[in-house]
Formats: C-alpha cells, sequence, structure tokens
C-alpha cells in the first residue's frame, strides 16, 4: 500500500504505541519528542541493571551496547561510526568544537542571524577568546528558492571568514537550509563549517559522508525519539585531528597508531578521548538503536508522507487565522516538519503562552528581533484534530 493512501487506523495504532498526556495536545516536537512505549522500556531496564549492579553494567555489558548504538547510528546517519561521538546533546557537541578549534587571528567567525541563543553565546565566548570577530549573515526571512539562500551566505563570506556556523534546520521558523551546497561554497574557500543539526536527525533525510561539513552535532532527543541525553558530535573528514575535549578522564592518553581500531570500552582510542567524561549514565546512547529501529518499524517512507500531510493541513488551517501569516517557505526543499507563523507586534507573549497552556496546547511562542512567532511541530503521532484544537483557540487567545 501506497504511504500516502495507509489507512487512519495505521496512525491511530502508532499513536497508541507513544507516551503520551492524553489530556495534552504536544505539537512540540522540535523542543523535545515523547518517547514510544517501547524505547522508555528499553532505557528503564538498561537503567535499571545499573542501578542493580553498577561494575557489571558499565564494565562488562555497557561496551558492546555501545559499540552497537555507534553503528547503528551511524548508518542510520549515512556516516562512518570511526568518526561519531556520542554527546549529551548538541549544546555539548557544538561547545566541544567552539572550544577546541584553534583559529588564526584577526578573522571572524560568521553565523546566520536565525541560531539558537545559546549557541550564539557559545561562539561570542570562543570569539572573544582567541581575538576574533563575531559577525551575523541575514538570511532571506521567507526565501522562496534554495538559490536565494545560496546567493546571501555567498555575499556574506570573505577572507576574513575563519568559520561558518549554521543550523540545518532553522529552530525559529523551520526553514531547511541547502546544507551540502553551503559547505561546498565554504570549502572552495578554504573555511571550515559547523553545522548545527539539533533538529535534522528523522526529520529530515541525513547522509554525513556526502554533506561536506568539518563537524555536525546533532540531537537524538527530538525527532528520532531517543531519551534524553542522547546527541552526538560528527567528524568530517580532516577534522579528526583539530579539537580537544571538553573534559580530560582516562581517555586523554592514546596509542595514535590505534586511533581508529575499535577497543574494550565499545569505542575507539580517539573517540574515547572525548567521550569518556568519568562516571556517567550512558542509558541514553545505548537506547539509540530501540528508536531508531521503532520507526523503522512504521516505515520513513509512510512517517515522512504522513509529516507532509499534517505539515499542509497546518498551512491550510492556520494562515489567515486571527492575522497568522506564514514564517516559513512554502518551498518544499526549503520546509521540514516545524511550521511556523508571525504574529501581531501587539500580542503579549507571555500571556500567550499561559493561555495556550491553560488550554493544554504545546507550542512555543518564539521572541524574535522581527517580530513574534508560534511554531507548529508535527510528528506523526499527530493528529488533524490536534491542529484543529489549536485553531479554534487561537483567535480568543489573540484577539
Amino acid at each position: 500500500m501506497h504511504p500516502a493512501t495507509l489507512p487512519s487506523d495505521f496512525w491511530s495504532h502508532a499513536r497508541a504505541q507513544m507516551l503520551l498526556d492524553p489530556d495534552v495536545v504536544n505539537l512540540n516536537t522540535g523542543s523535545f519528542g515523547p518517547l514510544p512505549r517501547v524505547v522508555f522500556e528499553r532505557v528503564t531496564a538498561l537503567r535499571r541493571r545499573l542501578a542493580e549492579e553498577p561494575m557489571d553494567f558499565l564494565l562488562r555489558q555497557a561496551p558492546p551496547l555501545l559499540g552497537q548504538a555507534r553503528e547503528r547510528l551511524a548508518r542510520f546517519l549515512g556516516g562512518d561510526p570511526r568518526r561519531l561521538i556520542f554527546t549529551a546533546n548538541v549544546t555539548a557537541a557544538i561547545n566541544t568544537v567552539a572550544s577546541g578549534l584553534r583559529l588564526a587571528a584577526p578573522g571572524e567567525i560568521l553565523l546566520t542571524d536565525h541560531e539558537y541563543g545559546a549557541m550564539h553565546w557559545c561562539w561570542e565566548r570562543a570569539a572573544q577568546r582567541q581575538g576574533l570577530t563575531l559577525r551575523t549573515l541575514p538570511l532571506p526571512i521567507l526565501a522562496r528558492t534554495p538559490d536565494e539562500i545560496m546567493d546571501a551566505f555567498r555575499a556574506a563570506l570573505t577572507e576574513r571568514t575563519r568559520v561558518l556556523f549554521f543550523s540545518h534546520a532553522l529552530s525559529p521558523t523551520g526553514l531547511v537550509l541547502p546544507a551540502q551546497e553551503i559547505c561546498a561554497e565554504a570549502r572552495r574557500r578554504g573555511i571550515l563549517t559547523v553545522i548545527d543539526g539539533a533538529h535534522a536527525p528523522a526529520m529530515i533525510p541525513l547522509n554525513l559522508a556526502e554533506l561536506g561539513c568539518d563537524f555536525y552535532g546533532g540531537n537524538c532527543h527530538k525527532w528520532l525519539l531517543a531519551p534524553t541525553g542522547s546527541g552526538f558530535l560528527y567528524l568530517g573528514h580532516g577534522s579528526e585531528d583539530r579539537l580537544q575535549p571538553l573534559q580530560v578522564s582516562w581517555g586523554w592518553r592514546w596509542d595514535r597508531n590505534r586511533a581508529d581500531q575499535p577497543d574494550e570500552f565499545g569505542s575507539t582510542p580517539r573517540l574515547r578521548f572525548f567521550e569518556f567524561e568519568g562516571t556517567r549514565d550512558p542509558c541514553p546512547w545505548l537506547t539509540v538503536p530501540a528508536a531508531i529501529d521503532f520507526q523503522e518499524g512504521l516505515g520513513w517512507e509512510r512517517i515522512q508522507t504522513r509529516i507532509a500531510e499534517l505539515v499542509n493541513y497546518t498551512r491550510r488551517r492556520l494562515t489567515g487565522l486571527a492575522g497568522l501569516r506564514l514564517a516559513t517557505p512554502a518551498e518544499p526543499a526549503l520546509q521540514g516538519a516545524m511550521t511556523a507563523f508571525r504574529l501581531s507586534a501587539e500580542i503579549d507573549p507571555q500571556a500567550l503562552r499561559r493561555g495556550l497552556w491553560k488550554r493544554r496546547l504545546e507550542a512555543p511562542v518564539i521572541e524574535r528581533p522581527e517580530g513574534l512567532l508560534i511554531r507548529v511541530s508535527t510528528h506523526f503521532y499527530n493528529t488533524e484534530e490536534e491542529i484543529d484544537r489549536l485553531a479554534e483557540a487561537l483567535p480568543a487567545l489573540l484577539g
């Protein structure tokens, strides 16, 4: 059966496999994904064993599971497991890069003007420490084609640019940038590229081996629906030895002749150099295969088709309602599963947030220099009825 013709009971059954508060309309996978029951059960079982017998779990059981998780995630991302470092989240991944890179001064670090605030501060500190300038490039707010995005990047890159940092999918609006083309342009000019892939894994197709970036950080706790505490940093070709770890622990001294050979820890000496930060709970990392298997069981093509249906329904249902204006491009190549709408300047964001939650509607209100946004995330577990509930509430909340 073609994905688009799947009966509604297929998705009702899929939704029933999720842990969801029945009183809440969760339209915010873009911030945090809820867990499938099977994923929750897997991470809970692992944590139970960790609690029962920590030595046995950490020294004997966890290493082979970690190796399997790395292989599974790397295969899913289209990458090489020898280049994939597990982290707690994308913030930890990007901080490792920003703190570890040594850049030639004078020069600049270039960011787009739509980056996540914490990441902007991360690069602000890196610039201050190394005597560099931090500069932002303005993105076309409602670009109609990838070429318009590329023109903005080409115009912004200069001989002073040492690092280009950008999000694969922008957090405020859901705009998906043409990452492979951007990386190719930067590499042609000798500029390092660092990508914030917080929203990309399981939301849009990824092939890290073909992307051409120097560093890529991502989250697994959003669209992949893995436990909180599962993220990664991917090292591009030629960037394997550019960084130092944020913390020094037992991975510090390593045999460079065995850099990429599997070790007894479920890692390699090179990866353990970054990954081992002392005693920690590795269970979120070890549960990533269960999260991949769950959505793979539903079918990735089916999920993408269902997400596209919900995105289109959201656009039709909310555009123009109570003055809402689309802030996410209509071009399919520039959108994923997050749809943002511009709000009137007269709206009180705190009052709107309180009003949404009073009605148990979970959708973020985002404050941007150009104005307020409300962002709607739609994963396979969402329904048209949930979007209707938001649509029915907004006229009164925005009135």
